[in-house]
C-alpha cells in the first residue's frame, strides 16, 4: 500500500471528533486525498454494529462479545474503506482502531492481550498504523466532557476505575512502540492540541505537510 493510515486514540471525551477534521482540512490543503473515518463504523454494516454496541440498553454484553463485535465492524471497515483508499496512494485519519481493543477489552476488562493481539491480526488484514496520535485526558474531566455533550453510551457508564486502566493501558502501548505513538496534552485549548498534532506530524511525516 502506498497511502498513509494514520490513527486517534484516547480516553473518552479526549477531543478526537474534533481534532481530526480539523487535520483533514489541513491535509487536504497539501493536495493530498485524504478520508476520514471512525471506530466501530465507518460503513453501513459497521455503523449498524455500532448501534449495538452504544446502546445502553446492552449492559448485559459479554467482554468476548463486545470483542467480537468491534473485531467484525473492523474488518469490514478495513477490506471497504480502508486498504481501497491506502491503495490508492490516500491518507486515512481514523478515529480509533486496532489499540483500542488492546486499551479497553485488554487492558480494561482484562482480557489476555496475546489472544487479542491474534485476533487484531485477523481482523485487520494486517493493515496497522505507520502512526498514531493518543490525546491524553484525565478520565474525569474526559466524562465530564462526554456527559456535557449528550452522546453518553454504553461504555461511557463502566465504572470510572475502568476507564482508568484504559487510559494507563493507553501509555503502556505508547511506552512499547514510541516510534510509531505521539502523545498529546488534551486538555489544552483545541487549538493548541492541533498546532501540537500539526508539528508531530512535520517531524515524523515531514512529506505530509511540505516541511
Amino acid at each position: 500500500m502506498s497511502g498513509v493510515f494514520i490513527t486517534f486514540e484516547g480516553p473518552e471525551g479526549s477531543g478526537k471528533t474534533t481534532q481530526i477534521p480539523l487535520l483533514a482540512d489541513f491535509l487536504r490543503s497539501r493536495g493530498h486525498e485524504v478520508l476520514t473515518t471512525r471506530e466501530p463504523g465507518g460503513t453501513p454494516i459497521g455503523d449498524q454494529i455500532r448501534a449495538i454496541l452504544s446502546d445502553l440498553g446492552n449492559t448485559a454484553m459479554h467482554p468476548r462479545a463486545e470483542i467480537l463485535l468491534f473485531l467484525a465492524s473492523r474488518a469490514q471497515l478495513v477490506e471497504q474503506v480502508i486498504r481501497p483508499h491506502l491503495a490508492g496512494g490516500g491518507v486515512v485519519l481514523c478515529d480509533r482502531y486496532a489499540d483500542s481493543t488492546l486499551a479497553y477489552q485488554g487492558y480494561g476488562h482484562g482480557v489476555d492481550l496475546g489472544v487479542l493481539q491474534n485476533l487484531l491480526l485477523f481482523a485487520t488484514g494486517g493493515v496497522f498504523p505507520h502512526l498514531t496520535f493518543l490525546l491524553d485526558l484525565d478520565v474525569e474531566a474526559g466524562l465530564k466532557r462526554r456527559a456535557q455533550g449528550g452522546d453518553w453510551n454504553r461504555l461511557d457508564a463502566y465504572a470510572l476505575e475502568f476507564h482508568r486502566r484504559v487510559r494507563r493501558g493507553y501509555h503502556q502501548l505508547a511506552k512499547k512502540e514510541p516510534e510509531r505513538w505521539v502523545v498529546i496534552d488534551a486538555s489544552q485549548p483545541p487549538e493548541r492540541v492541533q498546532a501540537a498534532i500539526r508539528q508531530s506530524l512535520a517531524e515524523r511525516l515531514p512529506f505530509l505537510t511540505g516541511g
